[in-house]
């Protein structure tokens, strides 16, 4: 966690689209043109944002990014900012928002601490997906998961693990709806839903999470952070997908795909008073008895 911050005098902003997209804009641009806060809008908003209001295509152009919306828009923000030392805050216009660390309410109060660098940045490492094509890189902040393409079938995969040393080992052999491999960022996405461990977001390591195995015998397995898996499909297994982050996807290579830990991160913004355990509690009612208040 970053406490020397800098001020913030110019963002960028991605938003969700949709009806409200256009009133969303009109505001936090009125908030930030009161604070003297430069604002310019991505190109797929530009139509729905007021007169006067730049284009925002560079990262390093701008202090910060604000992303409007849930937690799909903020993964589709970051996927420009990895390895960015720009910040990224999520303001929540969704429904849960786990990774966001505002709301539209709070505008003003959250632009004006930006602008006063009253915040601190959580680095949150990706993940590097390879395919084995030359100068083929992915990113992940969440998690990867393959499955079966087209019709839900079970899909059959062998999962290795590599330290680096060149002798791969393997991990697991089995049938499943797919599997996931997840960062801490993404414990709380994806993989809890499929039965993985929530991660606090400081651990340095990596989940791997079957998803629906046809067995007793499989459960998720948490490794360090050193180490690469490789995902290869079954000899005779028809096509399958590599889905990242639930926004970019493309077909699993018969060769299987490589995932580590990349040294890219992204920069999230929150504010003094936040904490992870308190956002489990208040977004996912973790620890919360029947008719209590988990905050």
């Amino acid at each position: 966690m970053t406490r020397d911050v800098p001020t913030v005098g110019s963002i960028g902003v991605v938003v969700r689209g949709g009806v409200e997209a256009s009133e969303v804009l009109a505001e936090v641009v009125a908030a930030a043109e009161a604070l003297g806060i430069e604002v310019r809008v991505e190109p797929l908003a530009r139509d729905v944002a007021p007169d006067g209001v730049g284009e925002y295509t560079d990262p390093t152009r701008v202090d910060a990014v604000v992303s409007l919306g849930g937690d799909g828009t903020l993964l589709r923000a970051a996927r420009s900012l990895v390895g960015s030392a720009t910040p990224l805050l999520g303001v929540n216009v969704g429904h849960l928002g786990f990774l966001t660390h505002a709301t539209l309410d709070e505008i003003g109060p959250v632009l004006s601490r930006l602008a006063s660098g009253e915040y601190l940045l959580e680095p949150r490492f990706t993940l590097a997906v390879e395919t084995g094509v030359a100068g083929e890189a992915h990113r992940a902040l969440n998690e990867v998961v393959v499955n079966k393409a087209g019709a839900a079938r079970v899909a059959r995969l062998d999962l290795f693990v590599d330290d680096g040393d060149g002798q791969e080992e393997e991990l697991a052999r089995f049938s499943a709806d797919g599997v996931l491999v997840a960062t801490p960022t993404g414990s709380t996405a994806y993989s809890l839903s499929a039965g993985g461990p929530i991660v606090e977001p400081s651990v340095d390591c990596l989940t791997v999470t079957p998803v629906a195995p046809h067995t007793l015998a499989l459960r998720p397995v948490v490794l360090p952070p050193h180490l690469t898996v490789r995902i290869v499909p079954m000899e005779g297994e028809s096509e399958m997908t590599v889905t990242l982050d639930g926004q970019e996807s493309f077909t699993l290579p018969a060769s299987g795909v490589r995932v580590r830990r990349s040294d890219d991160a992204v920069q999230l913004v929150r504010f003094e008073g936040q904490s992870f355990f308190e956002t489990l509690r208040r977004k996912l009612r973790w620890s919360a008895r029947p008719g209590q208040d988990p905050a």
